[in-house]
């Protein structure tokens, strides 16, 4: 007979190598995601957008930060990033030294709640927990605002931005952009992270310009209130950041949390939305970082996209 203690140190071991494996191997095992999204106007060359989320940057992060800057050998047409490049208030340096190479190319941005404050400890059970109630960040489940922000870590965002800005990026917040990137005018519409409520939708809203040949917008976290009215307003396009593609997955099962009210279907990659009468592609990134105090990734690798943006297919009149 085996011992009675035999199969609860099993499910210990078990447990501790995937920890081992989550913790020393996955979090650090970067991985470049490529899409096709068929939004551009008949004819028109395909444009390559290189998507990064979520970097959550520390200082120490080497691997993180030659990984970052070997991207550029992609030479993409476009950079958009949507936010929380930090997780530690003095890593900012290192995050610009990082994407110094891509900020070579033509850029947008957004910025996500963890590049305005830094992060402090908290219990993974909150997470599931806010699975449960529907309250997520600064929103609850019936849309009310929870209270603000009390006692976090301010981060010199500012320095960010204007390392962006001096590169010539475009800052999306709660505004919009045009560029003309190979012989192409591309119209961006960006919001404020919903996350901590900074999302300004009247702002902005108004659908995109006919004259633009696409329109795309960007957030970090990809709520429905916000997913529906970019969708609503004709946006052929939304891109966004923030679920870490749920972080920690269950082999064959997928993510437990988006940590927004996004469906858990939808957590990483390329779907579809509809709102008003239209559809919109969504592409979330599961992003390349993790909050430093949870730096675990399990089924989930970090990984960066590289969307191909080609001619929508024309309809037949008939």
């Amino acid at each position: 007979m085996r011992p009675l203690y035999a199969v609860p140190l099993g499910i210990a071991a078990t447990g501790a190598a995937c920890v081992a494996y989550a913790a020393g191997y996955e979090v650090r095992s970067f991985r470049l995601r490529r899409v096709t999204v068929p939004v551009l106007p008949a004819g028109a060359p395909p444009l390559r957008v290189l998507q990064l989320s979520d970097i959550h940057m520390v200082n120490g992060q080497d691997r993180k930060q030659r990984w970052l800057r070997e991207l550029a050998a992609l030479k993409p047409d476009l950079v958009v990033n949507t936010g929380d490049n930090l997780s530690d208030p003095e890593a900012i340096p290192q995050t610009l030294d990082a994407l110094g190479p891509l900020m070579d190319f033509p850029g947008v941005y957004v910025f996500g709640s963890n590049d305005y404050y830094g992060p402090v400890p908290k219990s993974p059970t909150r997470y599931l927990g806010a699975m449960f109630s529907g309250d997520h960040g600064m929103n609850r489940s019936d849309g009310t605002a929870r209270r603000g922000i009390v006692g976090a870590i301010h981060n010199p965002w500012e320095d960010l931005r204007d390392g962006f800005d001096g590169a010539g990026w475009l800052d999306l917040t709660n505004t919009r952009g045009r560029l003309k990137i190979e012989g192409l005018d591309l119209e961006f519409t960006g919001l404020d992270d919903p996350h901590i409520r900074r999302d300004r939708y009247a702002r902005v809203a108004g659908g995109p310009d006919p004259d633009a040949d696409v329109s795309i917008g960007v957030v970090h976290a990809p709520y429905l209130r916000v997913l529906d009215a970019f969708t609503a307003d004709g946006y052929p396009l939304v891109l966004a950041g923030h679920t870490h593609g749920g972080q920690l997955c269950v082999p064959f099962y997928g993510a437990l949390v988006t940590n927004c009210d996004l469906d858990r279907g939808r957590v990483k990659g390329l779907s579809g939305h509809s709102a008003g009468g239209h559809d919109s592609y969504l592409h979330v990134s599961a992003g390349c970082g993790t909050n430093r105090y949870t730096p675990v990734r399990f089924a989930c690798p970090p990984e960066a996209t590289l969307l191909t943006l080609t001619a929508a297919p024309t309809v037949a009149r008939t």
